[in-house]
């Protein structure tokens, strides 16, 4: 088996567990599958032409179906809808992915690849020409980012209750940023980490915020935290990555972020201070992005069975 026949097997196999998830109503775990292997095909798809043995015709083929991936993830987030990209479209990509080495028909579906929006890994940035103020710069650990851009909007369903589990629904009301007007398409990347930066449950993605007013974006969107309160390691936190796209240089990065501790889950209001990038996943070295008093509002409940 050559290896861009190993690749495609192990891409067709990836679909195959993501749909067969997707059959049986595990829809976090299909939103999963099919995530991770859309954005191992995004960066397929936007790698120049020197690094990759694929053709650009089949590039932009494997760009697409990432894109179908995206859609049908979407639609998973609202399980009460009967409208978006469905199950029987993803099995469509199905001999597509298996078979691109010798594709040659119309697309079937009417889409683009994602496009080339990339979210620079936490630190990449400083190796490029500097153009914000303050806020910018800024010293910490953050773990690699190896995928492309994603579609913001990547939230999840709640988890199923189990007895004397709690469940941790988090409203990202608003940030508070002194240039809140002039961020363009701003979004949250929510995410659990142990104490080593280790994800302890998928990545989610707000969508993009509903208003900018003054120093405030508003956001007003839940967050279902995909694993119950009691099973979160000891020294775990939720973190909170403010993204905005920059169309000079085109590229999705990340401007400061917040991050909130055990300790800190309770049924209320909690306001929590925002940090200089990168993101310091490992929480050793936090400069606080601003004396201003701009913060990160939230609102939990708690819901136990």
């Amino acid at each position: 088996m050559t290896d861009l026949n190993k690749i495609l097997h192990k891409w067709s196999a990836s679909l195959k567990k993501g749909t067969d998830f997707d059959s049986w109503g595990q829809l976090v775990e299909a939103i999963d599958e099919y995530q991770i292997l859309a954005r191992q095909l995004q960066k397929e798809a936007q790698s120049p032409a020197n690094s990759s043995d694929f053709t650009e015709d089949q590039k932009k083929t494997i760009g697409k179906i990432a894109t179908c991936l995206e859609l049908r993830s979407a639609a998973l987030q609202y399980t009460q809808s009967q409208e978006g990209f469905t199950l029987e479209d993803v099995k469509t990509l199905e001999p597509i992915l298996s078979s691109i080495l010798t594709f040659n028909k119309e697309f079937p579906f009417d889409v683009q690849p994602i496009p080339l929006r990339r979210i620079l890994a936490p630190g990449e940035e400083e190796n490029l020409e500097v153009e914000e103020e303050e806020e910018d710069g800024g010293a910490g650990v953050g773990s690699p980012d190896l995928f492309p851009a994603r579609v913001p909007g990547t939230l999840l369903p709640r988890l199923p209750s189990e007895p004397g589990m709690t469940l941790l629904t988090i409203k990202i009301e608003k940030i508070g940023l002194k240039d809140a007007g002039q961020c363009i398409d701003p979004y949250i990347t929510v995410s659990v980490k142990d104490l080593n930066g280790i994800d302890l449950t998928p990545v989610q993605d707000t969508p993009m915020a509903t208003r900018k007013e003054d120093t405030y974006v508003h956001f007003n969107v839940e967050i279902e935290i995909q694993k119950h309160v009691e099973k979160l390691t000891k020294g775990a936190a939720i973190f909170f990555e403010f993204k905005h796209y920059k169309p000079k240089k085109r590229f999705t990065s990340t401007k400061c972020f917040a991050f909130m501790e055990m300790d800190e889950i309770k049924s209320g209001q909690l306001v929590i201070e925002l940090y200089k990038k990168p993101t310091d996943f490992k929480r050793k070295k936090l400069q606080l992005l601003t004396k201003k008093p701009l913060y990160l509002h939230l609102l939990q409940t708690l819901q136990k069975d």
